[in-house]
């Protein structure tokens, strides 16, 4: 992944910014698309304050869109780079038969209750707090662990965010 400066972030045309900024939001490049609009940017934070207030600006059925658009942890399915990157991070690559197990069934109960994957920035947990966040949040409301996602996805921006800029 390329490294960018907010100041040539600043210079670039639309096109250019969705392409160097558009996988920060889990196949979702119309949020870089439509914070270009909100330049220049004065550092990252600036940035992706713009970036949250346009997620927080979507109507609900493009925030579902946006949380359905990232992939089952532990998963073996197509993902992201950056979501592969993050959840080998923590050794979700690497699971052992019955650990892959609980992972799909936790998956599954969740996707069962609340129709969207479960979802957490995992570079700041282990296997282990990760299940231990499956259990507890299973029993929140579905407008509860829409919010939660929608807070988690924030926090993956914001990490891949620090992993672009190098300011």
């Amino acid at each position: 992944m390329s490294q960018y400066a907010i100041a040539q972030l600043n210079q670039m045309s639309q096109q250019e910014f969705t392409i160097a900024l558009g996988a920060i939001w889990e196949d979702t490049p119309e949020i870089a698309q439509q914070t270009w609009h909100n330049q220049p940017f004065a550092d990252i934070e600036a940035l992706y304050k713009a970036m949250v207030a346009i997620v927080k600006s979507m109507s609900e059925t493009e925030q579902l869109a946006l949380i359905k658009a990232h992939p089952d942890l532990g998963s073996k399915a197509k993902m992201a780079e950056a979501s592969v990157q993050e959840q080998a991070g923590v050794g979700l690559d690497r699971l052992s038969e019955s650990e892959y197990q609980r992972f799909q069934s936790l998956n599954q109960a969740y996707k069962e209750k609340f129709g969207f994957p479960f979802i957490i920035a995992v570079k700041n947990h282990t296997k282990e707090s990760i299940l231990e966040a499956f259990t507890i949040r299973l029993k929140n409301n579905q407008e509860q662990e829409k919010q939660q996602a929608l807070t988690e996805i924030s926090k993956i921006a914001r990490l891949r965010l620090q992993t672009i800029i190098n300011n």
